[in-house]
C-alpha cells in the first residue's frame, strides 16, 4: 500500500520561506514521478512542480524561480522548498505521485497521478 505523508507546512509572512517534505512508502520509488499540487478554497488544484522519475524537473510560471523540488533517493523522500513566498501562495500543498506514464515538459493534471498525500496547509500573511 502507497503511502505519502507530508509535513513542513505552516504560517509565515509574506518573503518567507518553508520547506515541505513527501516521505513516500510502499512502492518503488525509483519508478515514480513525483509533484506537489496546491489547491486555495474554491479554486482548482493546480500542479505546482514536478520531479521525473528520469530527473527533470517541471515548475508552474508563478513559481519559477522561488521554489525548487528535490529528490532525496535515500529516504524516498520529495523537498519544495518554497523561497519569496506571497499571499497568492497560501493554499494547501498535496504531494503526488504516480508510475504509468512518463511526464515530458508539460505540467501534469491531477488526474495523470495515482497516489496522493493527505495535504499540508500553507499560510501566507501579508
Amino acid at each position: 500500500q502507497v503511502q505519502l505523508v507530508e509535513s513542513g507546512g505552516g504560517s509565515v509572512q509574506s518573503g518567507g520561506s518553508l520547506r515541505l517534505s513527501c516521505a513516500v512508502s510502499g512502492y518503488r520509488w525509483g519508478t515514480l514521478s513525483m509533484a506537489w499540487f496546491r489547491q486555495a478554497p474554491g479554486k482548482e488544484r493546480e500542479a505546482v512542480a514536478v520531479a521525473t522519475r528520469a530527473g527533470r524537473t517541471i515548475y508552474a510560471d508563478s513559481v519559477k524561480g522561488r521554489f525548487t523540488i528535490s529528490r532525496e533517493n535515500a529516504k524516498n523522500t520529495v523537498f519544495l522548498q518554497m523561497n519569496s513566498l506571497k499571499p497568492e501562495d497560501a493554499a494547501m500543498y498535496i504531494c503526488a505521485a504516480q508510475s504509468r506514464v512518463p511526464i515530458l515538459s508539460a505540467l501534469p493534471k491531477p488526474a495523470d497521478f495515482d497516489y496522493w498525500g493527505q495535504g499540508t496547509q500553507v499560510t501566507v500573511s501579508s
